[in-house]
């Protein structure tokens, strides 16, 4: 994989600091760097960009401006690198991967780069699967049987190490504001990505959203239990049990059926 990286700051040794800490990273490949949002939105129009490092305050159009110009579909996969903590919640609401603040910690960015091309790698195969699709439906010929890829791992920052949890152990997700709790087990991680984006990253044949606040995996559901029309409850084999709203009922009947 080799991701096209776009630096915007506008102090330079922000961008310094940042271009030597990804130029350790042999995928990376640094084809822009530009100190006002002005630049950022022209540098965007004018050639393909895969990641963007975006601060937020710079002057003549700051990050969140680029992205209103824009809209959040033209931009490429964003991380705000910034050095002010208040704007976290309004960076994950207009869908950034990550929020990292300065100085960038070379072990936080490390575990920023490992989600960026875990979710670009499923986007890829997921947009190549469409276009497969859109061809055979052109030609009239059945499409392949081909489907769209899913994480089988997702990375976690656990104390002072990063670990790998694997999604098929995780059975249930918890909401935490911007963040998200996955409990496997008698053990539970904090990582650093909204419920919302991590229902459409993980395989909703697995991983259905039984409330606005929690995705449980049906692999470690044990029972159903209905409270009427529009509540109800989940029930996991160690016995924890989790609210459903009607949606959520909605949703599981529907994986249920995939």
């Amino acid at each position: 994989m080799n991701l096209r990286v776009l630096i915007a700051d506008d102090e330079p040794l922000a961008r310094e600091r940042l271009r030597f800490l990804l130029a350790g990273d042999p995928e990376i490949q640094i084809v822009a760097e530009c100190r006002n949002g002005r630049e950022v939105i022209a540098a965007l129009k004018e050639q393909t960009i895969d990641v963007l490092f975006l601060d937020i305050e710079m002057p003549a159009a700051g990050g969140f401006d680029v992205l209103e110009q824009l809209g959040a579909s033209n931009v490429p996969a964003t991380v705000f690198v910034t050095a002010h903590n208040h704007y976290a919640l309004k960076a994950f609401n207009v869908h950034a991967i990550d929020y990292l603040t300065k100085p960038v910690d070379p072990e936080r960015l490390k575990e920023t780069l490992a989600i960026l091309k875990d979710r670009i790698a499923s986007k890829t195969a997921l947009a190549t699967h469409q276009q497969l699709k859109t061809v055979f439906e052109s030609l009239n010929v059945p499409p392949a049987t081909e489907q769209p890829t899913y994480p089988k791992r997702l990375l976690v920052h656990n104390g002072s190490k990063d670990a790998f949890v694997t999604t098929s152990d995780i059975e249930w997700i918890e909401a935490a504001d911007y963040y998200s709790c996955l409990h496997v087990g008698p053990k539970s991680f904090l990582i650093r990505e909204p419920i919302k984006q991590l229902a459409v990253t993980l395989d909703p044949e697995k991983f259905v959203r039984v409330h606005r606040s929690a995705i449980v995996n049906i692999d470690h559901v044990r029972e159903i239990v209905r409270e009427g029309r529009t509540e109800g409850s989940v029930v996991l084999h160690n016995g924890h049990r989790l609210r459903m709203s009607k949606v959520g009922w909605q949703n599981l009947l529907a994986a249920s059926r995939a």
